[in-house]
């Protein structure tokens, strides 16, 4: 199976926004089905998109040279163990600082496992059918319009004691 890399900005923010978040003992890795924009649209059996894989490493993980190497790392055990990824998904990979310490043999694994558990596309389609959809403000406070009159400032006890 052909594997390819996620490139853009905004095929990780959609995988962000529209995956699902699970967490490895050496890294959090989202997932989520690619986009139908990349279907075939001529209506024709189309073979299955190839998976796609998006790897980050922050400031978190050290500097330049340290981040590079983990990266290297991680993409030499994404190759070896491509096979594992169901078709049609897309993938990102946050590592951990203690990737650094840790032998390749053990990326490996923990690796072998994240790929094991994303589901395949129709799975996927399947649980999503049965979850309703979340919210567009889930967990956000909404923002005050522009121009809007600003909220009156709250009073403690104190302040409504002295009145």
């Amino acid at each position: 199976m052909r594997i390819g890399w996620l490139r853009k900005h905004s095929d990780y923010q959609r995988v962000y926004r529209e995956g699902v978040r699970r967490s490895a003992p050496l890294l959090t890795y989202f997932f989520a089905p690619q986009s139908l924009q990349r279907s075939s649209s001529d209506g024709a059996d189309a073979p299955a998109p190839a998976t796609r894989v998006g790897l980050t490493a922050g400031r978190v993980l050290g500097n330049a040279v340290a981040r590079n190497r983990i990266k290297r790392r991680m993409r030499a055990a994404v190759a070896q163990h491509r096979e594992e990824l169901p078709c049609g998904m897309d993938v990102v990979l946050h590592p951990r600082a203690t990737v650094r310490d840790v032998p390749f043999a053990e990326i490996e694994r923990d690796l072998l496992r994240v790929f094991r558990a994303v589901p395949s596309l129709e799975h996927f389609a399947a649980e999503a059918a049965k979850t309703p959809p979340r919210p567009a403000h889930a967990g956000r406070k909404p923002r005050a319009k522009a121009g809007a009159p600003a909220a009156p400032a709250r009073q403690n006890a104190d302040d409504r004691s002295r009145q």
